[in-house]
């Protein structure tokens, strides 16, 4: 989700012997677009479009760094911060619309370029920052930035940032440490991108499925079973062999995976898919176990280059936590309090599960945990996520998440099916605000296909700014999920959890579409990255709020709305396991915190899994396989941005139960509670995290009100 804001003069000519000779059409990239306000022209992309506009643009990026560093004027704020802010748009634009659609559909094409580019744009990124003539500008204006009289605090906020960006990833290097970390970076982002890729090759494999008989799915919800069929008719078809009714797929991706592990009857099927799913990236033509330890030694030496102990000291600069012991703080206090409730949780589940099999010897494993817990909910609460479903139909879903941003903000959403998308599937949205002026376009890419990245997520492919007088570019944002797709004339029904998702990725979303900062670098979710989730786990709390959802869950057949019953249960239901759910998170933030802790390289006869077990015994629920684990396929980790950052999602839960509880005091759709968290919303990165928060709820925030919510405090 950030903007480049790095070029590199070196790459100058490597940029232009690879650039594409021109074919006598025009590149819809290279061009204003003609489409709805000025949208991405993805009806008029080819494949080779792509590379080319990425190329052309880093060599226009570079021709702007070289006319800040040879400016004859003394540096200052104009010439220097906010020229280097508002360059490299044709390469930020044209490089987030391929990196975003690769991810998207898998395409192979689109995957090969990936591999081809991403080293040379590290390669120009390195080389912008260890620019010494650029780095000593930015440091005059660093250094005079108290004399200037008339900057506001943002022009202020943008000096301090793009200043401590530079400083803390290399510019202050000397000599043959310059060298060394160019040579690093260009390393660590041909890991990252193959990390990457390698999971998602490997998810996708054919022998990564699971073929099974009509008899074998007996039990599980009709919704799942008809995916199922639909996935094997569509699998063989790809095949060229005939359709066997009798057969039934699934898959590792989520829509497949996860309701197969909680519905699927027989335990030893089960464990089949979920030894698959963890031995992802473990092994053969996708193995990703030397690239962990490459990547966590490469951190460590880079980390090494700036005089830190460890890669964490040095990734938590710009972070509201800002060292590893107030990381650790945070995960041990929380370990401290949830895992007695998160034991009980799993004694009471293994002893339903052994009154069930009448075996008193009977031990849970991790692949039947969600299976006998559903069972024990079911039991317990009289409650099934499936009897929530017919409540959920995905347009009526839609209308309510939108109307949740019209309740809060008065935003209203208008679809535009003028403006193109990159694939059949994807809707886009003129979003209004209170007083009808547009705020951005909003894509939604709803559903699963074969070879689109697991997962959900939200990204921009333009962010928003306003020119020197005011002028506002409209972002561009994008949302993109893996829901199943519907099945026949059958309406998509979705879960609750899928319409967390949703919400949580909304969130995101209206945190860019809102944004109202004037400077690229600080805007939307261009924010410290502990404090970036706030605005996503906030908006799940209104999955529970039964206001909220009398205003579009109903019944998919009758029209009624969701019983109160209903939705009692589903919070009671959700509070038994939320002690699990948060063990389960603090496992992933201590693996991540451990490779980034390292204070010598791991060696590469060392194994990964004894790293990864000795890491997580602290907070262990469930004895790990031999051959399983899942670093190799921690994408959020090893290349999506969050090393050492993935406790975020604990540190911005602590922060949106604490502002959701401001709205449980005044009312949900409290306008001047909605006003001050707008404001928040507005300012991206234009203002210190903790100074907006304080500034919103009169406090700063503690991990009571999550701990309420979950049921662990009174």
């Amino acid at each position: 989700m950030k903007k480049i804001v790095t070029g590199s003069l070196a790459a100058l000519t490597i940029m232009t012997c690879a650039a594409i000779p021109a074919s006598g059409r025009t590149n819809p990239l290279l061009e204003p677009s003609t489409a709805p306000f000025g949208a991405v022209p993805f009806d008029k992309i080819q494949p080779a479009d792509y590379e080319e506009a990425v190329l052309e643009g880093i060599k226009r990026h570079n021709a702007e760094i070289e006319d800040i560093v040879n400016n004859k004027e003394k540096p200052n704020f104009e010439n220097t911060i906010v020229a280097l802010d508002r360059s490299g748009q044709l390469l930020n634009n044209s490089f987030l619309a391929l990196s975003n659609v690769e991810h998207a559909t898998g395409d192979t094409v689109l995957m090969n370029m990936m591999q081809k580019l991403t080293p040379i744009l590290s390669e120009q990124e390195t080389a912008i920052i260890l620019n010494d003539k650029l780095f000593q500008r930015i440091k005059k204006v660093y250094d005079d930035r108290n004399k200037y009289k008339n900057l506001t605090p943002e022009q202020m906020r943008l000096i301090d940032e793009t200043y401590r960006h530079f400083a803390e990833n290399g510019a202050n290097l000397k000599g043959k440490d310059r060298e060394k970390f160019a040579e690093l970076s260009r390393k660590l982002s041909d890991l990252n991108l193959l990390f990457s890729q390698n999971v998602t090759n490997d998810t996708k494999r054919p022998e990564n499925t699971l073929w099974v008989t009509r008899e074998q799915v007996e039990g599980m919800p009709e919704s799942i079973i008809a995916a199922a069929r639909a996935d094997a008719k569509d699998a063989l078809a790809a095949q060229g062999k005939p359709d066997e009714e009798s057969l039934y797929m699934f898959s590792l991706f989520m829509p497949s995976y996860s309701p197969f592990i909680k519905y699927m009857p027989d335990s030893k099927l089960r464990k089949e898919l979920y030894i698959k799913y963890n031995q992802r990236g473990k092994g053969g033509e996708f193995d990703n176990t030397q690239l962990v330890k490459d990547i966590a030694n490469t951190r460590l030496e880079i980390a090494k280059l700036f005089g830190k102990k460890n890669y964490a000291e040095l990734a938590l600069q710009g972070t509201m936590a800002g060292t590893p012991e107030n990381v650790y703080a945070l995960l041990n206090d929380l370990r401290d309090n949830y895992m007695p409730a998160m034991k009980k949780e799993v004694k009471t589940v293994e002893d339903y599960a052994r009154e069930q099999l009448k075996d008193p010897n009977y031990k849970l494993e991790a692949w039947d945990y969600s299976y006998w817990s559903d069972k024990l909910k079911n039991a317990k609460y009289a409650f099934n996520d499936e009897d929530m479903k017919p409540y959920f139909e995905l347009n009526n879903t839609i209308d309510g998440v939108f109307g949740l941003a019209t309740k809060l903000y008065g935003y209203t959403f208008k679809e535009n099916k003028d403006i193109p998308g990159y694939h059949p599937d994807v809707r886009a949205y003129e979003v209004y605000d209170r007083d009808g002026k547009i705020l951005g376009i909003f894509y939604a890419d709803f559903f699963y296909r074969p070879g689109k990245s697991g997962g959900a997520w939200m990204t921009e492919y333009r962010t928003e700014t306003k020119d020197d007088k005011g002028n506002r570019s409209i972002p561009f944002i994008s949302i993109v999920c893996n829901f199943a797709k519907p099945v026949g004339d059958q309406p998509v029904l979705l879960t609750p959890y899928e319409v967390e998702t949703f919400l949580h990725e909304f969130g995101h979303s209206l945190h860019g579409l809102s944004s109202q900062a004037t400077y690229a670098s600080l805007s939307g979710t261009n924010v410290y990255h502990d404090f970036v989730e706030l605005f996503s786990q906030f908006n799940e709390n209104f999955l529970t709020q039964k206001e909220f959802l009398d205003s579009f869950a109903k019944h998919y057949q009758t029209g009624e709305n969701m019983p109160k019953e209903l939705l009692d249960k589903f919070i009671t239901a959700s509070q038994y396991a939320a002690a699990y759910a948060c063990v389960r998170q603090l496992g992933f933030g201590i693996v991540d915190m451990a490779y980034h802790t390292i204070a010598e390289p791991i060696k590469d006869s060392d194994s990964i899994e004894v790293f990864e077990a000795e890491a997580i015994e602290p907070v262990k629920v469930f004895d790990a396989l031999p051959g399983t684990g899942f670093s190799t396929s921690f994408s959020h980790v090893f290349s999506g941005g969050y090393a050492a950052g993935y406790y975020g999602y604990k540190w911005s839960e602590e922060l949106e139960a604490d502002a959701f509880e401001a709205f449980l005091e005044n009312g949900i759709f409290d306008r001047k509670t909605a006003d001050k968290f707008l404001k928040m919303l507005q300012s991206g990165g234009t203002v210190d995290p903790m100074t907006l928060y304080v500034e919103f709820r009169g406090k700063k925030p503690t991990a009571d009100a999550m701990m309420r919510r979950d049921g662990i405090k009174k």
